[in-house]
């Protein structure tokens, strides 16, 4: 018998309470999916899901009877979330599919935990452990954690029909759980169902590619992505840049210590032109703060490494450090690549690294001046303004920031005079 009742987070009493509120007069209720998934593999554990037998009804009425507060986050789909001692649980009642159409399914609730397994999408997602901890393995989950397995339940291609998002799925949980080749049927099934991405929104779609970028090593499940031609249906800008910067720049981010960045790894793999990172951002329904940061690297110069330090500062005045630490770090990794080569490249990567050090610590000088000095010397409110105080602001920069206010109050009087 398999058992997770050792870890730490199952012991906690507000999970403990969860569990004696929903087994008690018939209902049963066990964790699924992810807590146990981890836990089996020495992973940490983030979420906590649970599946019922109890319809989503009942376990809000039980909820309100003990005190503990109740959100229908997706009642429709027979979900529940329980927060207590400000953890979320998320609670849904056991479900068979009724319909689906590769987007959507319409499901019906019911109490027989084998059709609730057989309708989930990957093996190791689909394993369930009771008030004991005693983990139940209903579709051979515990061998594919044993290998590292990631495999869909039953017929990968009917498991893919009933939700395309199934293909990115397939490709983000390989690249955090998987070793080795992917599993051979799943590949198929993704590859078959490429064109069909399209039916999926792009909220989803950018989603599920985010966590896949964010996981600590993505190169091996990209490959794969673009060996089956998915990478290029969700990203046809990938297709002639491609991903051969993910393994060096993944190098980097271990040796420099790198927080891991789902954007910058979408950098390397896309070319840096502005009109076509545009026509991303909008096609993948990306946030304003995403679109701008591909807008800043792609419009960002680009930084030779014997660049002195004043005209850097230069630089970072008038462009800002948002678009030049991407396009350090880019160059930086690729250097640290061609280095393994040729040691002769160590003193351009010193360089680099100590630039990009000085981006990250950058704090933009305030210009002494405003317009209200300028309509204090009599000049008239319009675009004058506005160039007399572009024509000293250029001077105060090219002078490296060093003239004080005096100075420049006494030269806008003699630029007035």
């Amino acid at each position: 018998m398999t058992s997770i009742a050792a870890e730490t987070w199952f012991s906690a009493p507000a999970l403990r309470r969860i569990f004696d509120l929903l087994n008690a007069d018939g209902g049963e209720v066990r964790l699924v999916g992810g807590a146990v998934r981890n836990s089996l593999m020495g992973l940490p554990v983030g979420d906590i899901d649970m599946a019922t037998t109890l319809v989503p009804e009942e376990v809000v009425r039980r909820a309100g009877d003990a005190g503990i507060k109740a959100v229908p986050t997706g009642i429709a789909h027979g979900t529940i979330t329980l927060v207590m001692d400000g953890q979320p649980f998320e609670v849904t009642t056991l479900r068979r599919d009724v319909e689906t159409d590769g987007r959507h399914a319409e499901v019906a609730f019911g109490t027989d935990w084998r059709v609730d397994a057989e309708r989930r999408d990957l093996t190791i997602n689909a394993l369930y452990a009771d008030s004991e901890g005693e983990v139940i393995d209903l579709v051979g989950g515990m061998a594919d954690i044993e290998t590292r397995t990631v495999r869909f339940i039953g017929d990968a291609q009917a498991r893919v029909a009933e939700d395309y998002l199934r293909v990115l799925r397939f490709f983000r949980f390989f690249a955090y759980y998987g070793s080795g080749r992917p599993d051979a049927d799943g590949l198929r099934a993704c590859a078959r169902a490429k064109s069909s991405l399209s039916s999926l929104s792009a909220e989803r779609v950018w989603s599920e590619m985010k966590k896949l970028l964010a996981a600590r090593d993505p190169g091996r499940a990209l490959l794969w992505m673009r060996q089956s031609g998915v990478l290029t249906e969700i990203l046809p800008e990938t297709e002639k840049w491609g991903i051969d910067a993910i393994p060096g720049l993944v190098a980097a981010e271990g040796a420099l210590q790198w927080k891991p960045e789902p954007l910058l790894r979408l950098a390397s793999m896309v070319p840096p032109d502005a009109e076509r990172l545009e026509a991303m951002a909008a096609r993948l329904r990306l946030s304003k703060a995403e679109a701008a940061y591909f807008q800043q690297w792609a419009k960002s110069p680009v930084v030779a490494d014997t660049i002195a330090d004043t005209a850097f500062d230069r630089l970072l005045y008038w462009n800002g450090p948002a678009g030049v630490v991407p396009r350090l770090k880019l160059m930086l990794a690729s250097l640290r690549v061609k280095a393994e080569n040729d040691l002769e490249l160590l003193p351009q990567m010193g360089k680099l690294q100590r630039l990009l050090t000085r981006a990250l610590d950058w704090k933009k000088p305030v210009f002494p001046l405003t317009g209200a000095d300028v309509l204090q010397t009599g000049v008239p409110a319009g675009p004058q303004v506005g160039e007399m105080l572009a024509a000293l602001e250029k001077q105060w920069v090219d002078g490296n920031f060093h003239a004080d206010r005096a100075t420049l109050v006494a030269r806008l009087g003699s630029m007035v005079s």
